[in-house]
């Protein structure tokens, strides 16, 4: 095997994945390193388990309509079972990936990749360190779980989501979840359908870092008080105690909460550690991230760097967009440009909500007069025939050209409906795009067309959608 590469990919998460099956495809010789499980954390600790989990309480909540659609019984869940189904799924996708990596000829190395200078990685592996010359790399290590101040990892007892899907879960009831962002929000419905005893703490808001629309956060909180889970805000946390059998959570205010375990759904940090980006002039900012421009380029101009361990976003769908975006660029000189609020952002929870875009106050930020469009699922037939009603389509538009700026689609399968609002060839054509196009009835992407033709209605945009 050759040691030398047109493109070192560091990581093989699904933004390096990515990066490497595109990079193959378009003609690149391609190494890929990885030090621990191939597919990374989204495969293995992430996205893919998780909604394996969340298809799982979707099924245990349809409880609630049986009677109504003549179906006797009840289904309940076992998150021992739960956690074996999701692990057949994880191996037979890690599988599949490692096939397909090698039938495309990518050269794959297991160890810790570091650099020694901007061209050159060396490879720790089980047997020895070796090196490879790549004249691009891309950096694609992803993070790490987060564990806040006053917690500390511990086994059977206090775990992050990294150590949830690593071992089978404790057996105890009773679970606290720490936290408020999209992790915590996933996993206190998922743990609750699958039958655990939820507490959910955290100090902030519900998804305070998203800017989904007051009707989405009402939409989901509704979802949240049916199945009787309720998150408590304004904790601010003394101690955990973890000595005894189970586990006490000591608040400031003098309360102790106990339970069996606790999960934190407490966030993730950008991973660079020992990864020698010094020694490639690769720079990192206050916070960890690797800085990188608009092209995903780094200091070291023959350096890129994707997905978590340079995004903010921190999603897997940042991380698949970045890659294409690097690999582009690569090959194109530097030609694209990556905006991170264009990729659909996706939270699977009580109700799924998804988004893209802009919201009225970016609009208005930009000097830009927002026109909204709306649609709900309450009387669309697709979704009332399943149970499933709840929610809408929002879409915002620019009152002066008719252009998409943003949008919101709250309900079931708006994770894969959210995918129209970015595939037109442009913003400008979007809403057009939309408003011309064929739908297949009764669909719930048909409230896409229907908040299109209520936005032109409503704001005297006609010519400009349907001219």
């Amino acid at each position: 095997m050759s040691n030398s590469f047109d493109l070192a990919v560091i990581g093989s998460g699904p933004g390096g994945y990515r990066a490497a099956i595109l990079a193959s495809l378009r003609g690149l010789s391609v190494a890929i390193i990885e030090k621990a499980d191939w597919g990374g954390c989204c495969l293995n600790r992430g996205c893919v388990p998780k909604k394996d989990w969340y298809h799982t309480a979707r099924l245990v909540a349809a409880n609630r309509y049986f009677a109504g659609r003549g179906i006797t019984g009840q289904l309940s869940a076992d998150m021992d079972k739960a956690w074996d189904h999701q692990k057949d799924v994880v191996t037979t996708v890690r599988d599949s990936y490692v096939d397909y990596m090698k039938r495309l000829k990518v050269a794959s190395f297991e160890g810790h990749g570091r650099f020694v200078d901007a061209e050159t990685i060396a490879i720790d592996g089980a047997d020895g360190t070796q090196e490879i010359k790549a004249r691009h790399t891309i950096i694609a290590t992803g993070g790490t779980a987060y564990v806040p101040e006053g917690f500390e990892a511990v086994p059977g007892k206090v775990l992050t989501s990294d150590m949830l899907f690593d071992e089978r879960p404790p057996q105890g009831k009773r679970v606290a979840i720490i936290g408020s962002g999209v992790i915590a929000t996933e996993f206190a419905y998922i743990f609750a359908l699958l039958g655990k005893d939820v507490t959910w703490l955290a100090r902030s808001p519900m998804l305070r870092k998203i800017p989904f629309s007051p009707q989405a956060m009402g939409t989901l909180k509704a979802a949240f008080d049916e199945h009787g889970i309720a998150l408590r805000t304004g904790c601010q946390f003394e101690s955990i105690d973890t000595s005894g059998e189970g586990v006490t959570i000591h608040l400031a205010d003098g309360e102790t909460v106990e339970v069996d375990w606790v999960c934190l759904g407490t966030g993730r940090v950008p991973h660079t550690e020992g990864l020698g980006l010094e020694n490639a002039g690769v720079e990192t900012d206050a916070r960890g991230f690797v800085k990188r421009n608009a092209h995903l380029q780094t200091a070291a101009s023959n350096i890129y760097a994707i997905g978590d361990v340079a995004s903010e976003w921190m999603t897997a769908n940042h991380a698949l967009s970045d890659a294409t975006v690097a690999v582009d660029n690569i090959i194109d000189g530097n030609t694209h440009s990556q905006d991170g609020l264009w990729v659909p952002l996706v939270v699977y929870s009580a109700v799924e909500l998804a988004r893209l875009g802009m919201d009225e106050d970016m609009a208005e930020d930009e000097e830009l007069e927002p026109a909204v469009g709306f649609a709900a699922f309450e009387t669309n037939p697709r979704a009332m025939g399943q149970d499933e009603s709840e929610g809408f389509v929002r879409l915002i538009g620019d009152m002066d050209s008719g252009a998409l700026l943003g949008g919101e689609i709250i309900g079931s399968d708006a994770g894969e409906i959210v995918h129209l609002l970015s595939l037109a060839p442009d913003r400008d054509t979007a809403l057009k795009w939309l408003a011309n196009g064929t739908y297949n009835h009764p669909a719930r992407a048909e409230e896409l067309l229907n908040a299109t033709e209520t936005l032109a209605s409503k704001w005297g945009l006609a010519d400009e959608i349907f001219g």
